[in-house]
């Protein structure tokens, strides 16, 4: 059932109703596997407490800094939902990257703004809390350039940067241009 709100926190009267615990109690729980994998956390609520999946992922969206469940149709959607300080960070990415490569397609898929190259992903952005990932959909091209990064969070799937980043605009086209690289196809014999 997806709620009017669109907000996560609707689901919490029937959490706690049902679970019979406060949701500060779910959070911990959740706190204490913030390293964890989603499906992991997931699996944890539904197999050990008995949550629905959809109470399960309100909690898990909501301990990782997603407050709403509202879906975007298109990026301008996406950059309207943001705060202002966010907006003016996550557009100036997409629009440093496509102004290099404007043969891009700049997407919402997992509703979050994705940029595409002939039906693959070359890089997302995601807007959370109190600050920006991007995804380069590389362990690889991360690796490549980690030396280069050190003053930003680098996970291994992401790059963590403050909302009001100053854009390094050569270190997002390399990285944009390192998947490009890999995207290629490559020759058969």
């Amino acid at each position: 059932m997806k709620l009017e709100s669109g907000r996560r926190e609707a689901y919490f009267p029937a959490i706690e109703k049902k679970h019979h615990e406060p949701v500060t109690f779910w959070l911990t729980v959740l706190s204490e596997m913030a390293s964890d994998k989603y499906p992991d956390q997931i699996a944890n609520l539904r197999e050990n407490y008995g949550f629905s999946q959809a109470h399960a992922n309100a909690l898990v969206m909501f301990s990782r800094g997603s407050e709403s469940s509202k879906s975007f149709d298109t990026p301008d959607d996406y950059f309207k939902a943001l705060g202002k300080v966010q907006a003016k960070t996550v557009k100036a990415i997409f629009a440093v990257i496509r102004g290099k490569y404007p043969e891009l397609e700049l997407v919402i898929a997992w509703n979050q703004p994705m940029l595409k190259s002939n039906g693959k992903y070359v890089l997302g952005v995601c807007a959370v809390s109190d600050h920006i990932l991007i995804a380069p959909w590389s362990k690889a091209v991360l690796e490549k350039f980690a030396g280069k990064m050190k003053e930003l969070d680098v996970k291994k799937k992401t790059i963590g940067v403050p909302n009001d980043w100053q854009l390094d605009e050569k270190l997002l086209l390399s990285i944009t241009k390192a998947r490009l690289i890999e995207l290629e196809p490559t020759p058969t014999s």
